[in-house]
């Protein structure tokens, strides 16, 4: 991506400094594979709190010196955030609605959120209660090594996936699919998650294409390294990558053809509306 000379968002809390620390033998290590799989398994960020939740933690203030390679990643962040922040104000007017901008959180090993606490192992994550994004930077490292998902598309396309979700919120959209999914048995529930987070991915896509039409920030190559992502991040894929095999009940991701499928979308089209993932039968999808 083409991003020199691009603005940095000042939306962003850096918590890097402010540590986790766990009692009763809870250990809060860096980010490690199982954080990269509760994300990419599409597992739900408030069962995972509970693996840092209550009494069992404390915050501790230290001084971060974060390496010349997280900050150069942090500035990326800070970029694309900024990437968000204008194409979404600007998709918003064209329906009469203003855009609230999500905070970035940037942490380290493990956070406080309006969700609850969290560790690295829960990876990024949207909470809606305090309309906050929260990244442990490591885990851009971790998808490179443990997942072969690398690049700076890559990269933006997880942060991008995110703000989809804040999307959402705003429209409404997270709090009705959560107020059904209470309601409904497992099985059914994980269909309409799969049903946000592709339409998570297709936003995604939409932001890409408003901030490549705004300043023309898409290089050779990126698209595919967001479609490769994409694919190594479907349910199937990565179940029978773990397993052996996969359980389509269990998906709440949606699969590799049906993320890369949306998320393509998304780039090709760039149309909030044309992301409806709730009116198609689910086999559709």
């Amino acid at each position: 991506m083409k991003l020199d000379g691009r603005r940095e968002s000042t939306n962003v809390d850096d918590r890097r400094g402010r540590s986790m620390k766990a009692k009763g033998g809870l250990g809060l290590g860096g980010l490690i594979i199982a954080g990269l799989l509760v994300w990419i398994f599409g597992g739900n960020p408030a069962s995972v709190l509970q693996l840092a939740g209550g009494d069992q933690t404390t915050t501790e203030n230290t001084e971060y010196v974060a390496t010349p390679e997280e900050e150069a990643m942090a500035k990326f962040a800070r970029q694309i955030l900024a990437g968000t922040e204008d194409v979404w104000t600007a998709e918003f007017k064209k329906i009469g609605k203003t855009y609230k901008a999500p905070k970035l959180v940037l942490f380290k090993d493990g956070v406080t959120s309006g969700c609850g606490n969290a560790t690295s192992q829960s990876g990024p994550f949207y909470c809606s209660a305090d309309q906050c994004v929260y990244l442990d930077l490591e885990f851009f490292m971790n998808m490179r090594q443990h997942l072969g998902a690398d690049g700076d598309f890559a990269y933006a396309y997880v942060i991008a996936h995110e703000v989809g979700h804040h999307v959402q919120y705003l429209l409404g959209t997270l709090t009705e699919a959560h107020q059904q999914m209470s309601r409904m048995s497992e099985k059914d529930a994980n269909q309409i998650s799969v049903r946000l987070e592709l339409q998570a991915d297709y936003y995604a896509g939409v932001w890409a294409y408003h901030d490549n039409e705004m300043f023309g920030s898409l290089e050779e190559g990126d698209i595919d390294e967001g479609l490769r992502v994409a694919s190594l991040i479907g349910d199937d894929y990565l179940q029978k990558k773990a397993r052996g095999y996969a359980v389509p009940d269990s998906f709440n991701h949606g699969t590799s053809a049906q993320r890369s499928r949306w998320l393509k979308k998304g780039i090709a089209t760039g149309m909030m509306k044309g992301g409806d993932t709730f009116s198609p039968s689910y086999s559709s999808l």
